[in-house]
C-alpha cells in the first residue's frame, strides 16, 4: 500500500504543480482575502455537527477565572470566531490570526455573542504572539489551527509563554488517520490539493506528538472521529 500510496501521491504534486507556480510568483494571493469568506461559511456546518463536542471542551473554562476580575481569554488563529457561543459571559477575548481579512467576518460573530467583552484583534501568527505580555491571560484557545502553522511547537511555547501559572490550553484540531486506515491513505494523496484548499492546511500532521513534547504540566487529550468529511474525521480534543 506504501508504494501505491506513493505513486498516486506523486501524481498529484505533478497536477497541482501549477498552483505551486501560481503561489511562487504571487499569483494566489487573492485567496487570502477569499479563504475567510468560506472559513465563515463552513464553520456554521462544522459548529451545528461538532456543537456536542465544543460544549464538552469549554465546559471547564470556568474553573480557570482569576482571583478577581474576568476571565482572560487568548483565541490564536481566531478565523471567524466560531468559538465565541461557548465563552462564559463577561469574559475577555483577545483574538489574533495571520490573516487580517478575517476581521470583517469577526465583527459578525462578535454582534452575535454580545455577552463577551472584546479586547482587541491582532494580525499575528501563533509563532510571534509578541503583542501579547507573559503570564497575562488565564486561557490559550487554539481550534482547528494547528494543522496550518509554520511551527508548531514554537506556537505550543507561546501559549506556554503568555498564560498565567495555573492557567489553560483548551485545543480541538484534526489530525492524521491510523496509518492502516484508507483514511490515512487518501490524506497523504490528496494533501497538495488540500493544501490550496485549506490556505495551508495539513491532514497528515500527528500533532499529538507536539503538545506531548511541549512540556505541558498536566495534558490530558483523547481521539475522536468527528462526524466529518472523512479527511478531517480523526480529531484530538482536551479531556
Amino acid at each position: 500500500m506504501t508504494l501505491f500510496m506513493n505513486a498516486c501521491a506523486f501524481l498529484v504534486k505533478v497536477l497541482t504543480l501549477p498552483l505551486h507556480i501560481a503561489e511562487v510568483i504571487g499569483l494566489l494571493s487573492f485567496y487570502k482575502h477569499v479563504f475567510p469568506l468560506i472559513v465563515y461559511k463552513i464553520s456554521i456546518s462544522y459548529n451545528d455537527k461538532m456543537n456536542d463536542n465544543k460544549r464538552e471542551l469549554f465546559r471547564n473554562l470556568d474553573k480557570f477565572y482569576p482571583t478577581k476580575g474576568s476571565l482572560r481569554i487568548l483565541e490564536v488563529g481566531c478565523g471567524s470566531g466560531a468559538n465565541f457561543e461557548h465563552y462564559p459571559t463577561g469574559c475577555r477575548i483577545t483574538c489574533t490570526d495571520p490573516n487580517p481579512h478575517f476581521q470583517k467576518y469577526l465583527k459578525k460573530s462578535m454582534t452575535k455573542n454580545d455577552h463577551l467583552v472584546y479586547d482587541s484583534f491582532i494580525v499575528a501568527s501563533g509563532e510571534n504572539l509578541k503583542a501579547v505580555e507573559d503570564n497575562s491571560v488565564d486561557v490559550v484557545v487554539c481550534t482547528l489551527v494547528l494543522c496550518s502553522v509554520q511551527d508548531t511547537q514554537n506556537v505550543l511555547q507561546e501559549a506556554k509563554r503568555v498564560l498565567r501559572p495555573g492557567g489553560a490550553f483548551f485545543f480541538l484540531e484534526h489530525v492524521v488517520s491510523d496509518p492502516s486506515s484508507w483514511i490515512y491513505f487518501f490524506q497523504h494523496v490528496l494533501q497538495p490539493f488540500w493544501y490550496y484548499f485549506g490556505d495551508g492546511c495539513d491532514t497528515t500532521r500527528a500533532t499529538w506528538k507536539h503538545l506531548e513534547a511541549a512540556g505541558f504540566s498536566d495534558l490530558q487529550l483523547r481521539h475522536i472521529q468527528a462526524p466529518l468529511f472523512f479527511m478531517i474525521k480523526p480529531h484530538i480534543v482536551v479531556k
